[in-house]
């Protein structure tokens, strides 16, 4: 049985949406972890480990002697201090043309970071979709490639 020519393509072009859909794409993953670390996914509470993998939406959570380190697949990485609380809201990035957007949220704790190709591509074509952007509790940093330091306290 033949499907006809436009059934067909309609097919194919809903296989590949679906292929390119970066719903629960890896955005990176854990390079270290000491102490008390985790990573919440949904109601799941998982101990940071080596090689884990990290999606968006995730939460990022140490405790007094915890820490955890991370790279995303943009070359992104993050260093989370003791007692932090930081969720990794938004990454969308496309590798081909090394643009896209990231936003972390530090909810309480220290997080170091060295900036990717995320942050490194002009974004003009993007406004307020482009780049990478650090939210907490008192205002927002928006990362142009760079390397910083942000502590909150509570």
């Amino acid at each position: 049985m033949t499907l006809p020519i436009a059934r067909t393509t309609l097919l194919l072009a809903s296989l590949a949406a679906l292929a390119a859909t970066p719903a629960f794409a890896e955005i990176g993953r854990v390079k270290s972890s000491s102490g008390v670390a985790n990573v919440e996914r949904g109601t799941d509470k998982l101990p940071a480990a080596t090689g884990q993998e990290l999606l968006a939406g995730d939460w990022l959570e140490t405790g007094k002697d915890g820490r955890i380190s991370l790279t995303f697949v943009d070359n992104t990485r993050f260093a989370v201090g003791p007692d932090s609380r930081i969720a990794l809201s938004k990454f969308e990035y496309n590798p081909t043309t090394q643009k896209g957007s990231f936003i972390a949220r530090v909810e309480r704790g220290t997080i170091a970071v060295v900036t990717g190709r995320i942050t490194k591509t002009r974004c003009d074509d993007m406004p307020g979709q482009c780049g990478m952007q650090v939210e907490t509790p008192d205002g927002d940093v928006d990362a142009r490639g760079t390397r910083f330091i942000i502590t909150v306290r509570k």
